[in-house]
């Protein structure tokens, strides 16, 4: 979910078609990551589980990257540390609700720190509907029964919020830093951060459930983060934005797929609402109008 990485070369003829379709497989691979990581929830904590997630992902793009470490100023290592602790914290709380709550929720809920994000950037009088209508998305999802999982949601709302200082950090991380270089740094600045959860964790376990960490975090941190970047190189930040508001309509259907699960009704228009409101809203702030309303 990195998107704000800016490149010289802009995009080709067939970049924005390219790009979005990196983002929807990274939204698949994200998704789909949290259902495999949720197999582990009865043996091991959540923070264990996100914590061995991160190193697996922080050993594959160093691996591949080689990032350099030495010669970078005050100011580069403070946005690194700031990106890996919002990546650490997003991982952990994000977990903790797919523990307790349907995944397309769980995804839903965390859609709200960019969807926050976008709200503060749009200056125009008329988009104050969407907040509005995303916070009616937000009851349906969260009471689609009258009976909800209330630390779930507890959860859910502090991954949102990491999420939005993640998606800050990453900007200042992508403006920063050339290739992968630091968004590599900042997931080991994660795996470091989660390793007093993790290390204990190693020798509970089992030989099988190594399979499933490796594939979690090759899957969804290491190929899901690579594939937004290049997507922002392809598309531009503000389309790759705007197709985040895919992710929970894939822990929707992964979900379904995968888990078994039965979403209402009532929590599929939720979902739609966040969904819906959460793009418009995207792509609104990246808009000529939205920016002169700014400006105003």
């Amino acid at each position: 979910m990195a998107i704000a990485m800016k490149t010289r070369a802009g995009p080709g003829r067939r970049g924005p078609l390219v790009g979005a379709v990196l983002v929807l497989v990274s939204c698949l691979g994200v998704q789909s990551s949290a259902a495999l990581s949720s197999a582990l929830f009865d043996a091991l904590s959540v923070p264990a589980v996100a914590g061995l997630r991160q190193a697996t992902a922080a050993l594959v793009l160093w691996a591949l990257v080689r990032p350099r470490v030495r010669r970078r100023s005050r100011g580069e290592w403070s946005g690194i540390a700031g990106y890996g602790a919002a990546m650490a914290g997003m991982n952990v709380t994000f977990y903790g609700a797919v523990d307790r709550l349907p995944l397309g929720v769980a995804a839903a809920l965390l859609f709200l720190g960019p969807f926050a994000v976008a709200v503060a950037s749009v200056r125009v009088r008329r988009d104050a509907l969407f907040p509005v209508v995303g916070l009616v998305g937000v009851v349906l999802v969260t009471r689609p029964g009258g009976d909800v999982e209330w630390l779930g949601v507890g959860f859910g709302l502090l991954s949102a919020v990491a999420l939005a200082l993640y998606t800050v950090f990453a900007q200042r991380v992508g403006r920063a830093s050339a290739g992968w270089d630091g968004l590599t740094l900042s997931v080991g600045v994660s795996a470091l951060l989660l390793l007093p959860f993790s290390a204990p964790a190693v020798p509970q376990v089992a030989v099988g459930q190594w399979a499933l960490v490796a594939l979690s975090g090759t899957v969804g941190v290491a190929l899901a983060f690579t594939l937004d970047f290049t997507a922002v190189r392809l598309a531009g930040a503000k389309v790759v934005a705007t197709l985040f508001a895919l992710d929970p309509v894939m822990g929707t259907l992964v979900g379904v797929a995968a888990l078994g699960e039965n979403p209402s009704a009532v929590a599929l228009a939720g979902i739609g609402l966040i969904v819906a409101t959460g793009a418009a809203v995207t792509w609104r702030a990246g808009t000529p109008s939205a920016a002169a309303g700014e400006a105003a």
